[in-house]
């Protein structure tokens, strides 16, 4: 039903997300083995792979870090506080987008019968960006069930994040937000012309916020943290061999 195809070993299902479409492999070039063997500690317990601890190391740093926020971009003429509220903006009207569009038709189709793949294993892509942006809304209980989450994952079939009650993000990373299989766009879109055209206006305002070929709030974000020493695998508006590629292709008087 789900076409899962592997990303630099992510697997991933098959959806029109330039995060994890296969034409944009080559963005994100050699990610990290997100699929490392969990062993035994000699208890009950199983280690962290790699993926959890990276999660985790950056979500300590971000929590630890959150002040850099507060001294804003450091960019003239880019206002952090402004693009942020833009950005929860857009990403409340994605949310309202799902929840009429697509919550019914996930909900029976994928979530209860475990079938989908969008919730896989290890499998999210979470950006440095994703991470600020969700501890900058979530309160301290909310980012403790975060962390607690992401050291023992309730669901060893699925994604780390997803606990008995849900998402443990309370902004959910981008790529999961934006996240439609085939089969869910064929169901709606085919029915339904204005959802469609609805749908592609949201991807539009997506990229002014995570696709660097201007300045982005998602490259603004990873380089506050990097000037304060910060260093994080998610940082990929700054390690990724294609990113980093549309960054240098920008107009020499583009910031940064």
């Amino acid at each position: 039903m789900y076409e899962a195809v592997s990303v630099d070993g992510f697997v991933k299902p098959r959806d029109r997300n330039f995060l994890v479409l296969t034409k944009y492999k080559g963005l994100f070039g050699n990610l990290s083995n997100a699929q490392e063997t969990a062993g035994k500690n000699g208890s009950n317990e199983r280690r962290m792979n790699m993926y959890q601890k990276e999660q985790l190391q950056a979500l300590e740093m971000v929590r630890q870090h959150m002040d850099l926020l507060e001294k804003g971009s450091g960019i003239s003429g880019f206002d952090l506080n402004a693009h942020i509220s833009d950005y929860l903006v857009f990403r409340q009207d994605v949310e309202d987008f799902f929840r009429k569009w697509f919550e019914q038709l996930c909900s029976e189709n994928c979530y209860s019968s475990r079938r989908s793949a969008c919730c896989s294993r290890d499998g999210i892509i979470a950006f440095w960006a994703d991470v600020v942006i969700n501890a900058r809304r979530s309160d301290s209980k909310e980012l403790d069930r975060l962390e607690k989450a992401i050291r023992n994952p309730e669901k060893a079939y699925k994604c780390i994040f997803l606990t008995e009650s849900g998402c443990a993000w309370r902004i959910k990373p981008i790529v999961c937000e934006m996240f439609l299989c085939s089969e869910a766009e064929q169901t709606v879109f085919g029915a339904h012309a204005d959802a469609r055209t609805t749908w592609r206006e949201l991807e539009e305002r997506k990229k002014r916020f995570t696709w660097p070929d201007q300045l982005v709030l998602f490259e603004v974000l990873e380089k506050i943290f990097m000037d304060a020493g910060c260093d994080s695998p998610l940082m990929y508006m700054h390690k990724s061999p294609g990113l980093l590629r549309l960054i240098r292709q920008r107009k020499p008087t583009s910031p940064l």
